[in-house]
């Protein structure tokens, strides 16, 4: 059996863990910060969506040139862009000013986590995709876990300003790590052109795109939602991460070996159950129920996705693939985030989470173009 566990692999995916966990710093405490400096609902769902949104338009460039030039410049750029931005927190007096950072944010991180997750394909063997894209993603996983404690942690015993500067020590040693792996894609020479989407992965990015509207709208509105029934947000995040942690490695394995639609359909079903628990939750209970749920069916899902994404394109447009993938997440966080921000503006976060977000999925996964491909 092909060779795993690289040198190469082990730091790049060491250093995604310490990107993420910066990444995910933020992501529950940058609305609370939003609201200290005198936002509204719809200001946070705006300014977590824009970052997204940026990624959207950023991506598809970006897959096409890494295809064409290479994936070590994107690596390098993109994190030393991530880490100025995240300094650049540290400054910020205003809302306008806020979102013209998010917006260079979000350029960052679709340029770093595109270059990254690509160049980490390269490394993975073909019979073990679905096993490596798993224990790649759980280096996410455990950034979801201790990111979004940290972070709380951090504004609660020291400041907004350590919260920062902490993210951006975590994001260099990022750089640092990915600097010693070997990236093995070596561009064709000759002028090619850029391609911006690959049309073979576009039901499977469709698929994609409605599972990360729900996604969008419960990272971003989970602690908020969790404060008004007197739960730690941080107690969902943590469950959810830990089942993430567990289910990816076995469902990639399990993708390899049975394919990748034994795991997904399932995994989607799991999905829709964990966000109708979690319409129901007033305490605790029903909190970590959902997380559980939402952990495994999401978290079984992902690797295999990856691992289907990369199968369908062609070789040489791994690049362009990934970044469509990516680019139908951020799209899919962004409007869940911007449209579901309106929502709980105007009503409540009870109605956010029993009208609009499990309705609005399952709907659409029941009309899901990709399940046509799963079957």
């Amino acid at each position: 059996m092909e060779r795993l566990w690289t040198k190469s692999f082990i730091l790049m995916t060491v250093g995604t863990l310490f990107l993420f966990n910066a990444f995910y710093m933020l992501y529950p405490t940058l609305p609370l910060f939003i609201k200290q400096m005198g936002g509204s609902e719809a200001q946070v769902g705006l300014s977590m969506g824009a970052f997204m949104l940026t990624s959207v338009l950023v991506r598809p460039i970006v897959g096409g040139l890494l295809d064409r030039y290479g994936r070590r410049p994107f690596i390098v750029c993109g994190l030393l862009l991530f880490i100025l931005a995240m300094y650049l927190y540290n400054w910020i007096g205003g809302i306008v000013v806020l979102m013209g950072l998010r917006i260079v944010h979000g350029i960052s991180w679709a340029v770093s986590t595109t270059s990254i997750s690509t160049a980490v394909t390269d490394m993975i063997p073909s019979a073990r995709r679905g096993e490596g894209m798993g224990w790649f993603s759980t280096s996410m996983t455990l950034a979801m876990a201790f990111g979004p404690m940290v972070g709380i942690w951090v504004i609660q015993d020291l400041s907004y300003h350590a919260l920062f500067l902490i993210a951006a020590v975590l994001s260099a040693v990022a750089l640092l790590l990915t600097l010693g792996a070997k990236v093995p894609f070596r561009p064709k020479a000759g002028a090619r052109r850029i391609e911006l989407f690959e049309k073979s992965v576009l039901p499977i990015s469709t698929s994609v795109f409605f599972m990360f509207i729900a996604y969008g709208g419960i990272t971003t509105f989970v602690p908020l939602f969790a404060a008004s029934i007197k739960v730690n947000s941080g107690v969902f995040f943590l469950a959810y991460a830990a089942t993430l942690a567990l289910s990816r490695p076995l469902s990639g394995k399990l993708a390899d070996r049975y394919g990748e639609t034994f795991v997904i359909v399932p995994a989607l079903v799991i999905t829709i159950a964990a966000l109708i628990c979690l319409s129901f939750s007033t305490g605790l209970f029903g909190v970590l129920v959902s997380a559980v749920l939402y952990g495994i069916g999401f978290g079984s899902a992902h690797p295999a996705i990856q691992s289907a994404t990369i199968r369908l394109a062609h070789p040489d447009r791994k690049g362009v693939a990934n970044a469509s993938l990516a680019t139908a997440t951020d799209l899919g966080i962004g409007l869940g985030a911007i449209m579901l921000g309106w929502v709980s503006q105007y009503t409540s976060y009870s109605f956010l989470e029993k009208k609009v977000l499990y309705p609005h999925l399952s709907q659409r996964t029941n009309e899901n173009p990709a399940l046509s491909y799963c079957s």
